[in-house]
């Protein structure tokens, strides 16, 4: 019985110490005191991170909750890079990753600036792109109590991130950035949350200062002095250790890679292949393998390539293995297709455009995608979880000499070539009014320098971009990917000019999507980043009108106006200019004129009057 009540005691104790260090810091406390007298505060230790994981641009839009942070990042030498909407931040941030092979950081406040960026953190995670937002929070004290812009803010992040942290103690800061940075770039890269509550950021005195539990004199009465001394102490355990030395560098990044035995099978596949086709999704771009060597790789094996996403411009403008039209005959004509990092979603009617009779190799970073729609209407042969360009290095050395069947490729391109002159006759047709859309994005691709990168954004105009702008190499085209998200623009643009500033970044916009960001080009002029923005405006969401129309018999919701946008651009300190069309006009001048500006440092905005093609009917819309 004794036993009995010494082991039930002991337990109690074990359960007592475990409430006074896990809610108290008690323990804790004994061998780290805190600093009262410390200016430092948690903001220089989320920036201490950050520049030692290599970060250089932080992009913001500014809030109390989160000042710390930005004032500690601009000390040790962080851009901090403040925009006119949250979500651009993101979208930034996005972009940075993209084109960097580094994670992209943006951090907004509390409540309402989070809850602005959740489409671009939806669009990283769907883009598969290492991002991390922080977020200023309510006090940890405070939260659920009413305070100013207080909410749930993990159960809104959870299901769009790979992690999510919030910061209970300043000592946790550090380990849950590292943390947070590796994960988003292991494995399928995605966007990844970390959580900063406003009394883990600023300095002891202010915080105790907040919370109350410092001053005044002494309280009369029990409860007061409970509470005085659970105040005290709660301040004390959120500094204690804060400044104690902790290792900032990078973690471990986890990279998925093929096996000998799925590179081999590949291997035997491919060699018999008669007709192979290769579609290239965006992981094709991910680190390790620079785009370079993909490139080298596939011009070496020689398959006719389809190129999709971010890894549009892998071939360069002109590359004798690119085949850029009829991809569903192509796909239904070959004996192995290989789907590298490309995904049978929508973009590939679900799998139906795969012919039953091929034999498929899939190979993809992510599980589910890998497998996407093969309970329905394809099958892989193999299917490879890995990462893709590793994949291609290893299936091309293990190739050796194979040399794709010229006559297949001829055969492909010869189809390719016709669907192009047919685009160029449909360039010279004449329009209801205004601008033949396509005419000007031919003027746009005849205007583009080699180190010209493409910011796509927009409907219809810019889904014939991407059938008549090429971009010149690879690692030049942004796009926002599956989720179709429109408003990409300023942000994808912001962030491609600061990590490449020596090339040009043209944004194609449609006048439906200009209307989400063109407030940055009061961004792009304060922070020096000169771009060029098209925009396609022909008054209209034609996208969406083409198929409402004839089906619905209805425009509403449809139609805007020809605004003004060059006069826009100039009041937020941009240049305009603007063609309809007019007599003695010259686009092409004008899109040199545009370009000239740009590389004397102003960002331009050409709006270009446009009136309406049949060129995309029948294209996807929902």
């Amino acid at each position: 019985m004794i036993e009995y009540l010494l082991a039930g005691f002991a337990l109690l104790i074990v359960i007592l110490l475990n409430f006074l260090e896990s809610h108290l810091g008690i323990i804790f406390q004994l061998f780290h005191k805190a600093d009262a007298d410390s200016p430092r505060n948690g903001g220089e230790l989320v920036a201490a991170v950050l520049k030692e994981h290599g970060v250089k641009y932080l992009f913001t839009l500014c809030g109390g909750h989160i000042s710390p942070v930005l004032v500690a990042s601009e000390k040790c030498g962080i851009r901090v890079v403040d925009v006119r909407h949250e979500v651009t931040s993101v979208f930034a941030a996005d972009a940075v990753a993209r084109l960097s092979g580094t994670v992209g950081v943006a951090i907004v406040t509390a409540g309402p600036g989070l809850t602005n960026t959740i489409t671009a953190v939806k669009n990283a995670q769907m883009a598969e792109s290492p991002v991390l937002l922080m977020g200023g929070a309510a006090a940890n004290l405070l939260k659920g109590r009413g305070a100013l812009q207080d909410i749930d803010q993990m159960s809104l992040f959870k299901p769009l991130c790979k992690y999510c942290g919030t910061i209970k103690r300043v000592r946790d800061i550090v380990p849950t950035v590292r943390k947070a940075l590796a994960i988003a770039q292991s494995g399928t890269p995605g966007p990844v949350f970390v959580e900063l509550p406003i009394d883990t950021l600023y300095s002891y005195q202010s915080v105790q200062k907040e919370v109350g539990g410092g001053g005044g004199g002494p309280k009369k009465g029990l409860v007061n002095n409970i509470l005085s001394w659970y105040l005290n102490n709660y301040v004390s355990n959120m500094f204690a250790g804060a400044f104690d030395s902790q290792d900032v560098t990078p973690l471990p990044v986890d990279l998925p890679l093929a096996t000998e035995s799925q590179v081999q099978s590949a291997i035997e596949i491919v060699s018999r292949a008669k007709k192979p086709v290769l579609v290239l999704g965006s992981q094709a771009t991910l680190p390790p393998v620079p785009a370079d060597q993909i490139r080298s790789s596939l011009e070496t094996m020689g398959i006719p390539c389809f190129l999709g996403g971010m890894s549009r411009g892998m071939l360069g403008r002109n590359s004798d293995i690119h085949i850029r039209q009829k991809r569903r005959d192509a796909l239904r004509e070959a004996d192995v297709v290989v789907l590298a990092g490309a995904v049978p979603d929508f973009r590939l009617n679900y799998g139906r455009h795969l012919s039953r009779k091929s034999k498929i190799i899939a190979v993809n970073r992510n599980k589910e995608q890998l497998y996407k729609n093969t309970d329905a209407f394809w099958k892989p042969s193999l299917a490879v979880q890995a990462d893709v360009g590793s994949f291609l290095l290893s299936l091309q050395k293990g190739l050796k000499d194979f040399k794709c069947d010229e006559e297949w490729v001829k055969s492909l391109k010869a189809k390719d070539q016709e669907k192009e002159d047919s685009n160029r006759k449909k360039a010279a047709e004449p329009v209801n009014k205004y601008l033949n859309p396509l005419q000007v994005l031919y003027h746009v691709e005849s205007t583009l320098d080699d180190n010209s990168i493409l910011v796509a954004d927009g409907g219809d105009f810019v889904g014939s971009a991407a059938y008549i702008v090429r971009p010149r190499g690879p690692m030049r085209w942004l796009d926002p990917g599956a989720f179709g998200t429109l408003g990409v623009g300023g942000g994808f643009a912001l962030g491609a000019k600061l990590v490449r500033p020596d090339a040009e970044v043209w944004i194609m916009y449609g006048d439906g999507s200009l209307g989400y960001s063109v407030a940055e080009f009061d961004t792009f002029t304060r922070h020096k980043c000169p771009v060029i923005a098209v925009v396609g405006n022909d008054a209209c969401w034609t996208q969406i009108v083409r198929e409402q129309e004839p089906m619905l018999g209805s425009r509403v919701g449809c139609d805007l106006a020809f605004c003004d946008y060059d006069t826009v651009a100039r009041g937020y300190g941009g240049y305009g200019l603007k063609l309809c069309g007019e007599e003695g006009e010259d686009v092409l001048k004008t899109l040199q004129s545009a370009q000239k500006l740009c590389k004397e440092g102003q960002p331009v905005l050409v709006n270009c009057l446009i009136g309406r093609t049949n060129f995309r009917d029948g294209s996807i819309s929902v």
